[in-house]
């Protein structure tokens, strides 16, 4: 079984001025989506505004890099980010994409380093992961 991570940083709200967050992160965003606009090959209508970052970290790479590289990132910005002030949603979302082989696995394991939750606490944000298990099925003829 393979298992492979991602980490991102994603901001949304209504009417979010895209380029003021990158000029203020010193980031180019992953992807943007933008309210109104429609997305993905089934041309699905975005109903908010929303500001994606990952870290270019290879995807076999263990999870404590992607989000130690994010952490890095955001670090010198958390201010701006928890600013109540600001109105948009901050989140950070932990990927986690498992892909069995031959036989049904529904599990998958992994840990986070202890240095890693300090992104979510000093954002005052949950760690949230999303798993993601791809079945192949075996065909009759293999």
């Amino acid at each position: 079984m393979n298992t492979h991570f991602s980490a991102s940083l994603l901001i949304k709200g209504d009417g979010l001025n895209l380029d003021a967050i990158s000029r203020t992160l010193g980031l180019t965003p992953t992807n943007i989506s933008q309210k109104g606009k429609r997305y993905g090959h089934a041309q699905t209508l975005c109903d908010y505004d929303a500001w994606y970052y990952s870290p270019p970290i290879a995807k076999e790479r263990p999870l404590d890099e992607h989000i130690m590289a994010l952490w890095d990132v955001v670090r010198p910005h958390i201010g701006y980010l928890c600013d109540p002030k600001q109105k948009f949603e901050v989140s950070v979302s932990v990927h986690v994409n498992s892909n069995s082989s031959w036989f049904k696995e529904y599990h998958t394991c992994f840990e986070v380093d202890h240095r890693c939750l300090g992104l979510f606490a000093e954002l005052g944000i949950p760690f949230k992961v999303f798993v993601t298990i791809t079945e192949r099925v075996k065909s009759k003829d293999e």
